[in-house]
């Protein structure tokens, strides 16, 4: 063992048994390996359950403080030290674990199951390009459990109460003694007959057949922050399965799939789009209305526009999720449409063109002329 038993619990050497206790309680319940999935955290745990089988003990305690470990070499292994009727905080701790208990120390009230939290559930729900955009209003429909309103959750028909169970006594446990040569123990295990409930439900709500919750189709109204994506979970508290005997009722998770558009692609909070304009805007220069995301936007193409040149509208994307003020840019692809056919006057006006630029067409014809003022 390494360590000091006074360091390992984190308290001093005049502390109480029940400073020590407590202490045990808090570290035991914070490294148990059921809740702790962190390496080294199971070798913590029996370091800290070691320390307190020697301090918890005030003979065994006497001889620590006395001798150190070599005082306290037997403890822990069928000699002075852990009294399995004197566990009050790792009865606890076992009971918050895994739903069982040791004699003695815990009440019949402890023992029985109490409230119990109901399930979280999940809806998976489409919205259109611009719903993810700019959010709103979206109406659902979900099945989920409710507490029943004719027996008010009891389970038990109206006039009528639950029993105490006669197998376990109410407790909601059954214990089975074991003797051995080494000493007797004690197995508990939750009572077949009323499931661990500690009651028995003679006259059943006729409304919900026992089970105190009844399944109901309910129809919700959910607000869709403006900026969400593909993937975006959102969370409605209370709307899950209701909870048994007196629990809360669970949560319902929103996970959001935005189907695509046939004009605008989106990246991040970015917009994307393409348009094309003619060979004679793009060397001339134009306006042209382009479709947003918020509607036709007026937008000047500059003389001499390359194909492929990426134009940015700024403020004209996604709002971000959590802060619509702030919105990404559209950025728009010019693509440039070269005709594979030309009028004879449209010919005439461009050799006139070629001409005057010292242009040689008469190899390379209309298409070399273009390609020339395009890529020179």
């Amino acid at each position: 063992m390494a360590g000091d038993y006074y360091e390992i619990l984190g308290v001093s050497r005049n502390a109480s048994k029940d400073e020590i206790k407590s202490a045990y309680r808090k570290m035991a319940r914070k490294y148990h390996p059921d809740v702790n999935q962190d390496p080294g955290a199971e070798e913590r745990f029996k370091e800290i359950s070691r320390a307190y089988e020697v301090l918890s003990d005030p003979e065994t305690k006497a001889r620590y403080d006395r001798f150190g470990e070599a005082g306290v070499g037997g403890a822990g292994s069928g000699g002075v030290g852990f009294d399995p009727t004197d566990m009050g905080g790792f009865a606890d701790i076992f009971e918050t674990f895994f739903g069982g208990g040791f004699g003695g120390g815990t009440s019949t009230q402890t023992r029985r199951r109490g409230p119990t939290r109901g399930d979280d559930l999940r809806l998976d729900l489409r919205l259109k390009f611009r719903e993810a955009v700019f959010g709103g209003e979206k109406e659902i429909k979900i099945p989920h459990l409710e507490t029943c309103s004719s027996c008010n959750g009891s389970g038990a028909k109206k006039g009528s109460s639950a029993k105490t169970c006669g197998t376990c006594g109410g407790t909601g446990q059954v214990r089975r003694a074991t003797r051995t040569p080494f000493g007797s123990f004690a197995q508990v295990s939750t009572c077949p007959t009323c499931n661990g409930e500690g009651q028995i439900i003679e006259e059943k709500c006729d409304s919900c057949g026992g089970q105190g919750r009844k399944q109901v189709n309910k129809k919700l109204k959910i607000t869709i922050p403006a900026g969400v994506d593909n993937g975006t979970r959102l969370r409605v508290s209370s709307e899950g399965d209701a909870g048994t005997r007196g629990g809360p009722a669970g949560d319902l998770y929103v996970y959001l799939t935005v189907e695509s558009d046939s004009h605008f692609r989106r990246e991040g909070i970015n917009i994307l789009s393409e348009i094309s304009i003619s060979y004679l805007q793009a060397i001339l220069g134009c306006k042209i209305k382009v479709p947003t995301i918020d509607g036709d936007f007026e937008v000047q193409i500059p003389a001499g526009l390359q194909p492929n040149t990426v134009l940015t509208l700024e403020d004209k994307g996604v709002p971000k999720l959590g802060n619509s003020v702030s919105r990404g840019d559209h950025l728009l692809t010019v693509k440039v449409d070269i005709p594979t056919k030309i009028s004879g006057e449209e010919r005439d006006l461009l050799e006139k063109l070629a001409q005057i630029k010292g242009e040689h067409t008469s190899k390379k014809g209309f298409e070399g002329f273009l390609e020339s003022i395009f890529h020179k």
